[in-house]
């Protein structure tokens, strides 16, 4: 299956890209601009109708939201063992991406970044902004807590999930939060998914940085 992932540079659609090259097959990457403006035109929303991105398409089959595309990767390519086949790796998975994907992303991040989101005056924004680095800092500390003494976060060996994982390291650094000082394990944690030849090439085909 030939698949094509519509992503953005260092959006969320970062994982999937990385977990696609370290399977090594043939895909397209349809890469929008910084910000993907583009995932708000007709075109793109007779695609996926919620206007976001990442979307993973082949012939008769489209597939949104991040969690679920690291999902099907992992259990379509069982040889890569990217996801466990027992179920307490697949639910140990799910949790992770059930968390970050509805409360990380959708709840803390998204008060940081879009408060527009939530409330329609800019003078509202401040608390509103101030509440979700609350709700953040405590999210980044139990991540942390949870790195600490693992090499990685299912179980003994590299999953679907370490990349989505890196996808909230680089936006803490984005954030201009001290995740190298606040975060050692998880700091650790990243250098190790920066060693890898996938997580290269997907960082230079997207232009982007972990770190800043």
């Amino acid at each position: 299956m030939h698949y094509t992932l519509h992503a953005a540079p260092g959006a969320c659609s970062f994982a999937p890209h990385i977990i696609l090259e370290e399977l090594g097959g043939p895909y397209t990457l349809a890469l929008m601009s910084s910000g993907h403006p583009e995932a708000k035109t007709e075109e793109f929303r007779q695609l996926n109708p919620k206007g976001r991105i990442p979307v993973l398409t082949a012939d008769n089959f489209v597939l949104t939201e991040a969690a679920a595309i690291l999902l099907h990767l992992g259990l379509t390519n069982p040889d890569s063992n990217l996801l466990g086949t027992d179920a307490e790796s697949i639910v140990r998975s799910v949790e992770w991406f059930n968390w970050l994907s509805g409360s990380v992303h959708a709840v803390a991040v998204r008060m940081i970044w879009r408060p527009d989101y939530f409330l329609p005056e800019e003078t509202m924004f401040p608390p509103l902004v101030e509440k979700g680095e609350e709700h953040l800092s405590s999210a980044y500390a139990l991540i942390e807590a949870k790195l600490t003494e693992r090499t990685w976060a299912v179980g003994d060996r590299y999953s679907v999930v370490d990349p989505y994982l890196l996808v909230f390291y680089r936006w803490g650094n984005r954030m201009s939060r001290n995740m190298q000082g606040a975060y050692p394990a998880w700091t650790a944690h990243a250098r190790r998914l920066e060693k890898r030849e996938a997580v290269q090439r997907a960082i230079a085909q997207e232009g982007i940085s972990l770190w800043k």
